[in-house]
């Protein structure tokens, strides 16, 4: 086996000692604690992969342990051992998430081999997000795929798919630095115009003067210096893909004439006079709102609602940010790789920097970032220290902990807390009270009277957990 950390969680001392000892041998290091309450403390210690715990416990039993530690540490792997192996149990906690369940009298065989498989599957499992990410990077991209296991990410990549293969016109909004650009290439890579040309334009990076003309094309002496018949973007992407970055930038005199090529499937270059047909599927994107610019003037309602045939939100890192690591370890090797570096991952401290930050420059910040770090690295590990500094000292983001800010009435942190985490249990309120350290009773007290209006009275000491995790 390798050398992984074993929690043992098992309220009979002899017991506990024997399971440890059993898993020393293995060259395995483990932790240890007599209770669900230990264990989740020792739980959030990073190098846990696998948790082997009694079924039947004191106060917070395996099972209930089980859905607390799937809520707090979803990646670590659980093995129950009981001596009341009914079938109903094992079927409860292999669909509470359990990996393995194992029967007293515990045999070593059968102990250290359920352990050897849970870190065959981690392994696995780490092994196939790289790969994944991996074939991404040789796709068309650039080395620059799209990563991401979030809902919100998903769900973006679901209707790029659905839209990719139809000649609709997609706009993609979104903040700055979300990855449009990337999602459009996802879009073109996705389509039967794969195979052809994605041509790019940052309109809010072209003169007025230039745009139109790199848009549509010059005539030869259509003005001073057009000393020869130039294709303009339009043509270039015939056949393909034309990506129009920032489109709610683009002057109202070029809208007129985007329009023109998106209702007739024609363009007429500067200073000509002859109309010349372009097959181009067009994706638009902005950080802008749309439907207040032409509210405002300053954007046509006719050319929106023809951008706005597919409607695609490209989510903010902070809405997203269970793929933090993920992202971060994609740019790391590609930087190693670029830059000759021999750095293979990030030390703990250093990824919960990356996993706490804000990141108000969403995913373009977080790539920087990694890119400097990359660079400076003395090691094969990315430190605390090679962040930036703006990085470790910014900002804290929303991830798993909530930003209260000073003078917050007692009762609304109170009130927000138990709100966050009903949200991670999914309104488990036994589960969320176990991770709180309060009494079920108390929660549901709370909610109540948040919900008649009433005045709230302050925790006494009836309302702490007793040994079933309930108050008295």
């Amino acid at each position: 086996m390798t050398t992984a950390t074993v929690l043992v969680v098992d309220d009979d001392r002899a017991n506990l000692d024997s399971v440890a000892r059993i898993f020393q041998r293995e060259g395995l290091a483990t932790h240890c604690a007599s209770n669900g309450t230990e264990a989740l403390e020792l739980l959030r210690k990073p190098e846990v992969s696998v948790m082997v715990t009694d079924l039947m416990m004191p106060g917070m039993d395996g099972q209930e342990l089980l859905k607390a530690s799937r809520t707090i540490r979803p990646d670590v792997e659980v093995v129950l051992m009981t001596a009341y192996g009914t079938v109903e149990t094992a079927v409860a906690a292999m669909k509470d998430g359990a990996y393995d369940f194992i029967t007293k009298p515990l045999k070593r065989h059968a102990l250290v081999k359920a352990v050897q498989k849970a870190l065959e599957k981690q392994a696995l499992v780490a092994e196939n997000k790289v790969l994944k990410a991996k074939l991404a990077e040789m796709g068309a991209s650039g080395g620059k795929a799209m990563v991401g296991q979030a809902p919100a990410f998903r769900a973006m990549m679901d209707t790029l798919r659905q839209a990719a293969p139809s000649t609709a016109t997609v706009l993609l909004i979104g903040e700055s630095g979300t990855g449009k650009e990337l999602a459009a290439r996802a879009l073109h890579e996705h389509s039967s115009r794969a195979k052809t040309a994605f041509i790019a334009v940052n309109c809010a990076a072209l003169p007025e003067s230039i745009l139109e003309a790199e848009l549509f094309g010059v005539e030869r002496g259509a003005y001073t210096g057009a000393v020869a018949r130039r294709e303009g973007r339009f043509e270039r992407a015939h056949g393909g893909t034309l990506f129009l970055d920032e489109v709610g930038e683009m002057p109202l005199s070029a809208q007129v004439k985007l329009l023109r090529v998106l209702q007739e499937g024609e363009i007429e270059r500067l200073g000509g006079t002859q109309t010349v047909k372009v097959d181009v599927r067009l994706v638009a994107a902005t950080n802008k709102d749309l439907q207040k610019e032409v509210a405002e003037g300053r954007f046509r309602e006719d050319l929106y609602y023809r951008l706005n045939v597919v409607e695609v939100r490209v989510p903010a890192l902070a809405s997203r940010r269970e793929d933090i690591p993920l992202l971060a370890d994609a740019f790391l090797r590609r930087f190693a790789a670029k830059n000759g570096k021999t750095v293979r991952g990030f030390s703990p401290e250093a990824l919960q920097i990356l996993e706490n930050y804000a990141w108000p420059g969403n995913v373009r910040e977080l790539e920087h970032a990694v890119e400097r770090a990359v660079v400076l690295a003395k090691g094969e590990s990315l430190e605390a220290g090679d962040l930036p500094e703006s990085v470790r000292k910014g900002p804290l983001g929303s991830a798993g902990q909530l930003v209260i800010p000073i003078g917050t009435p007692m009762e609304e942190i109170e009130r927000r807390v138990i709100h966050e985490t009903l949200r991670h249990t999914k309104g488990d309120k036994t589960l969320a009270a176990r991770l709180l350290g309060i009494a079920a009773r108390t929660i549901y007290r709370k909610l109540e009277r948040e919900a008649s209006g009433g005045p709230e009275r302050e925790l006494s000491a009836s309302d702490e957990p007793g040994p079933s995790g309930a108050a008295d």
